[in-house]
C-alpha cells in the first residue's frame, strides 16, 4: 500500500481525464485521490491536459505505424503533471493520426475488419518497450484500473500489467462489448469477437473487481462471470437552477449528444410532434456530428434546429437555461442491443440541471429504463404517445414541480460526488485484500 493515502492505481484506457470530453466521468472515481498516486497508459493522439494523474504515458496509433515501417520511432511519450496545461485549455494533436487513419479506409474504426486491423498493429513488441516497462517500475502499480475498450489492446496492456506485477484488475464497464451479439455472416465479425470475448474473459478471471454504470449491467456481469462489482453512478458538475414553469408560449426544447444509433430518428419525431402541437415549436439539436448521413433527417423538419458542435462549458450554459432537456435513444433492434445497459453522463447533467426532462426511446435501452424509475422523468416510449406526452408535459406545472423536486433526491442519492468516490475505493479495497 502507499504510503500516503490511496493504492498506486495505474489506469489504463484510450483517453485521460479531461472536463471538455466524457473522460470527465473518471472525476467520480478519482476526485479525491492524490495525483502522485495515479498513472494512465493511454492512446489518445491529443496532449493531456492537468486531471488526476501525477505521470501518463501515451502510445498512439501514428507512432506504432512508424515502427511498422521499420523506422526508429519511440513508441512511447512520457507526460508529468507540472508539464501539462490547464484543462480549459485546447489540446493539441501530437502526431499526425492521418496516417494511422488511412489503415482504417476501408471502413469506419468500429468494425470487425478495423479491429482485427488495429490489433495487428498494436503488437506487444511495440508497445512493450523497456522506457514503458521502466516507467511502471517506477510507478510500481498496486491496482489496475481498466476502462474498457472494444479494441484489443487495452485489455491487453491491463492484462499484462496485472500479471507482471500479480496485481488485481478494477474493470470499469459501461458498454456491453461481450454479450452484445449480432446475427451476420461475415466471418470477421465472428473471428473478432471470438478472440475479443476470449481475451475479456481471461481478464475477468484475474483476481479484482469491478465497477459499473448501472444496476442492470452490473447484474448481468456479475452473474456472469462471479464478480462482487458495484455501480457507481456518474455525478455531474451542473449548478441546479430554480424551479420555475415551462414557458408554453416560447419553450427553450434542447438535446445535446450523439445522434447516432437511431437517436436523430427520434429527435425527428419529437421534432414532428412539435409541429403537431405548435408549429412555432422548435427543438434545438447540439452534436459533434459530422456524416451528412446522419443530420440529413433534420434538414426538412422546421421544428428542428441544428447547433452542430458547441463546448461543453456552452452546453452547461443552455442546460441551465432550458425549460426542457431531452434524452432520447433508437427503437431499432440493433439500436436497443448498443444501448440496452448504457447510463452516461446524459442522465446525470439533465437530473442536476433544474430543468423539465424528456425522455423518449425504447424502455429495453438503459439510460430510457432508468429514467422511468426515477419518478423524475416524463418519458415515452412509443411514437404514437408522443404529441399525448408532449402535451400532457407543457400542460402540467404541478407534475413538473414534482418531477423536479424528485430530481433532487435521485441525484443527491446516485448522482453524488462523495458517495460515488466512497462506493468506488471500497471496490478497490475489496479487490486488493483479496
Amino acid at each position: 500500500m502507499s504510503s500516503s493515502g490511496h493504492p498506486r492505481l495505474l489506469i489504463v484506457g484510450t483517453v485521460p481525464y479531461n472536463t471538455k470530453s466524457t473522460s470527465r466521468a473518471f472525476d467520480s472515481y478519482f476526485h479525491f485521490w492524490e495525483k502522485e498516486n495515479l498513472a494512465q497508459i493511454f492512446s489518445d493522439p491529443k496532449t493531456p491536459v492537468k486531471g488526476h494523474c501525477g505521470t501518463l504515458f501515451q502510445i498512439t496509433d501514428a507512432r506504432l505505424l512508424q515502427c511498422w515501417k521499420g523506422r526508429k520511432t519511440e513508441t512511447g511519450q512520457v507526460y508529468q503533471y507540472d508539464d501539462l496545461p490547464d484543462s480549459n485549455e485546447s489540446s493539441d494533436i501530437v502526431d499526425d493520426s492521418r496516417k494511422a487513419k488511412k489503415m482504417y479506409r476501408f471502413g469506419s474504426r468500429h468494425t470487425a475488419f478495423t479491429h482485427l486491423l488495429r490489433g495487428l498493429l498494436w503488437r506487444k513488441k511495440l508497445w512493450c518497450t523497456p522506457k514503458l516497462l521502466k516507467w511502471l517500475d517506477d510507478f510500481a502499480p498496486e491496482c489496475v484500473f481498466l476502462s474498457f475498450s472494444d479494441d484489443y489492446f487495452i485489455p491487453q496492456i491491463a492484462l499484462f500489467v496485472a500479471r507482471r506485477y500479480n496485481i488485481p484488475i478494477v474493470s470499469s464497464t459501461g458498454d456491453d462489448y461481450y454479450f452484445n451479439l449480432r446475427f451476420t455472416l461475415n466471418p470477421l465479425y465472428w473471428l473478432y469477437k471470438l478472440t475479443y470475448r476470449s481475451l475479456i474473459r481471461k481478464v475477468l478471471s484475474v483476481k479484482g473487481s469491478a465497477i459499473y454504470i448501472s444496476d442492470k449491467i452490473r447484474d448481468k456481469y456479475n452473474h456472469e462471470f462471479g464478480l462482487d462489482g458495484e455501480t457507481v453512478y456518474l455525478y455531474s458538475t451542473l449548478k441546479r437552477k430554480p424551479f420555475s414553469p415551462i414557458d408554453v408560449k416560447a419553450p427553450l426544447i434542447t438535446y445535446f449528444g450523439n445522434i447516432r444509433m437511431g437517436r436523430n430518428s427520434s429527435l425527428n419525431d419529437i421534432g414532428n410532434a412539435l409541429g403537431q402541437i405548435d408549429p412555432s415549436y422548435t427543438l434545438e439539436v447540439y452534436s459533434g456530428e459530422k456524416d451528412p448521413k446522419n443530420t440529413a433527417v433534420f434538414k426538412d423538419n422546421p421544428n428542428i434546429r441544428f447547433g452542430g458542435s458547441i463546448p461543453y462549458e456552452e452546453v452547461q450554459k443552455k442546460m441551465a437555461a432550458s425549460d426542457v432537456t431531452v434524452i432520447v435513444e433508437g427503437f431499432e433492434p440493433e439500436d436497443i442491443d448498443c444501448s440496452r445497459y448504457s447510463l452516461s453522463t446524459k442522465a446525470a447533467d439533465a437530473l442536476a440541471s433544474g430543468a423539465t426532462i424528456l425522455a423518449y426511446g425504447s424502455a429495453e435501452c438503459g439510460i430510457i429504463s432508468y429514467m422511468q424509475s426515477t419518478h423524475a422523468s416524463f418519458v415515452c416510449t412509443d411514437k404514437a404517445g408522443l404529441v399525448q406526452t408532449l402535451r400532457d408535459m407543457l400542460a402540467s406545472p404541478s407534475l413538473q414541480e414534482e418531477y423536479y423536486n424528485n430530481q433532487i433526491v435521485v441525484t443527491e442519492q446516485h448522482h453524488n460526488l462523495a458517495n460515488s468516490c466512497r462506493v468506488f475505493e471500497t471496490v478497490v479495497q475489496r479487490a486488493m485484500s483479496k
